[in-house]
């Protein structure tokens, strides 16, 4: 453990490591946090020809060091995650810790000389996510935001081509996710940390808590972490990322003019925090709506989250599956045929199906590829701290409104804040639990 009082900042001083990055270069790669989503990364960048995975991190070392002797014997192994950024010999890290962390680390490693690639949610308040800007564009670094569907080519076509005219205006669009996992996580009592686990550096920059197996440690392939407000937002700022940064990329906007959210915990019986049941609604420029709904019922049939967009001219279901384009009838219902105005329009739209061809886990094997050409090119990555940190930031809106009693909120985007309410205006920050909170200062971005 680094016990030295000063920052991290201040350790390292102003200096980043910067290092030539060769085409044919084997790529230093540290991961920190070590769970089921660095399993994924981790089985990926073992195979990849240009990585040596360097280095494992976790604040329960018990799994840093699993997944050591899983990924790579020779890795070193260290509890606390400044240690990796010491390290002047890695060049890159995946941050796949509980969200709570991903904006600070972010930033250190960013200040230290790391490229990095981090998992969403980027942020877990808006505000962070101005910081995290502010860092890669002070240190100059590369940082993928890991909502992998914008390195899909049939997401890309349909963003990039399909949403923006082919369907004609594009009236409302609906998304959700189902996650059927009644009857829910228990109510253990609080309890000493186990072996292993260092739980004042787990709970990082979130407030204080008394160790309970349900905020960290209860069998981690089901993430109970992602329950509590202070650590992350539940699935609207889980699954719900996911879709809204696709939604923004096919509007071409920053996020909502308003959104109203309803929901609770009433299905699952345990003492988590966010809903397990929520519909938001937004409101986009130009008066586009969207509907996420999330609720831990019945699937009815299907898991994979699908966003329908509906136009003038027809319709396009969009999944990690592929999409499907639906076209209208150019008669509307109760017109004689070529009597309507609309029989007119040129050119009407024709069915169309795409399927990817292979990807793994939504497209993650594409999305590591990605960054890892772009450490190397110091080209703009398929998924910037800009889109990171909007996506998310929108989500946060609707979890706002949420807690605010389904108050309907108005944002101004450009602006980042709401119009006429101080008391939500006021939730878009959150003060940082001590010393963490020096970090931000040693950066001069709080």
């Amino acid at each position: 453990m680094i016990t030295s009082r000063r920052s991290f900042a201040g350790a390292l001083g102003a200096a980043s490591y910067q290092r030539v990055k060769g085409a044919n270069e084997r790529l230093q790669v540290a991961c920190i946090g070590c769970g089921i989503i660095a399993g994924h990364h981790l089985r990926h960048l073992k195979a990849a020809p240009d990585v040596d995975l360097a280095a494992m991190c976790d604040a329960y070392l018990p799994r840093a060091e699993k997944y050591a002797a899983m990924f790579n014997p020779r890795a070193k192994v260290w509890q606390d995650f400044r240690r990796v950024l010491e390290d002047k010999d890695i060049q890159a890290v995946f941050i796949c810790t509980p969200p709570h962390w991903h904006a600070l680390m972010t930033i250190m490693a960013c200040a230290a000389g790391k490229d990095v690639y981090v998992e969403k949610p980027m942020t877990v308040f808006v505000r962070e996510g101005n910081w995290v800007m502010e860092a890669v564009r002070r240190y100059n670094r590369v940082v993928q935001v890991g909502t992998q569907q914008r390195s899909l080519p049939h997401y890309q076509r349909a963003a990039t081509d399909l949403l923006r005219g082919y369907l004609g205006k594009i009236a409302s669009i609906r998304s959700g996710a189902v996650r059927n996992v009644t009857p829910g996580w228990g109510k253990p009592p609080d309890s000493p940390p186990p072996p292993g686990l260092d739980w004042e550096l787990f709970l990082g920059p979130a407030p204080r808590h008394p160790h309970n197996s349900n905020r960290g440690m209860n069998n981690f392939r089901l993430q109970t972490a992602r329950w509590f407000w202070d650590t992350d937002g539940g699935q609207q700022t889980n699954m719900g990322v996911h879709e809204m940064d696709i939604v923004l990329w096919a509007l071409q906007v920053k996020g909502p003019s308003a959104v109203v959210s309803f929901g609770g915990r009433r299905i699952l019986d345990d003492n988590c925090e966010v809903p397990d049941t929520q519909d938001s609604l937004f409101r986009f420029p130009g008066g586009t709506t969207a509907v996420f709904s999330y609720r831990e019922a019945s699937v009815g049939g299907r898991t994979i989250p699908v966003l329908w967009f509906f136009g003038t001219k027809g319709g396009m279901n969009l999944s990690r599956e592929g999409f499907e384009i639906y076209p209208d009838s150019r008669n509307p219902e109760g017109e004689l045929p070529g009597s309507s105005p609309r029989a007119k329009l040129e050119p009407w739209i024709e069915p169309l199906k795409m399927r990817p061809e292979s990807s793994v886990y939504g497209g993650m094997d594409l999305h590591e590829r990605n960054f890892l050409d772009c450490v190397k090119s110091r080209k703009q990555p398929n998924a910037t701290v800009e889109n990171g940190h909007y996506s998310a930031a929108s989500c946060h809106l609707a979890n706002l409104s949420l807690r605010l009693g389904g108050r309907t909120l108005h944002w101004d985007a450009d602006r980042e804040d709401f119009v006429g309410d101080a008391e939500a205006s006021a939730m878009l920050v959150r003060p940082y639990s001590r010393p963490w909170d020096r970090e931000l200062r040693a950066h001069n971005l709080a």
